[in-house]
């Protein structure tokens, strides 16, 4: 199996619950390498754009405001069967759904404000890496 990477955004709500430092503890002692990293405020074009699968959907604007409301921390993960393992680890999109002990159901207030985004395939774990990263920005972790 090759190493993976994949990305994952905490939200406005994490940022604003003060939960970074756990959420990333979390995800380092689950076995991912962050090599890339970075604290950032989207705007609503911004989020739009990196949102733009979602774009017929009804949710769409609730979400662009959401992701635009506050900073968030983009981060590059690296690990064996990275995007998997990343998704089991966040738990469902709705935290009513999500298993005892992953990030959503143990910090996530509601389906539209759900702390933390995880790609879902390897392909788009690349191309939303690409939307936060250059490959420049990306740093190799060895050892962890």
């Amino acid at each position: 199996m090759s190493v993976e990477r994949t990305l994952t955004i905490l939200k406005p709500d994490c940022v604003k619950k003060g939960l970074i430092g756990e959420v990333t503890k979390r995800i380092q002692e689950a076995g991912f390498r962050i090599v890339a990293m970075k604290m950032m405020q989207l705007t609503p074009t911004t989020a739009g754009g990196f949102y733009a699968v979602h774009k017929e959907r009804p949710f769409y604007g609730e979400l662009c405001d959401f992701m635009s409301s506050g900073p968030c921390v983009p981060m590059v993960l690296e690990k064996e069967n990275a995007v998997s393992d990343f998704r089991a680890l966040i738990g469902a999109t709705n935290p009513a759904e999500a298993e005892e002990g992953t990030i959503r159901a143990d910090f996530a207030d509601s389906v539209g404000e759900n702390i933390i985004h995880g790609s879902d395939s390897v392909e788009n774990g690349q191309l939303e890496s690409n939307y936060f990263f250059a490959e420049s920005d990306i740093v190799a972790v060895k050892g962890v």
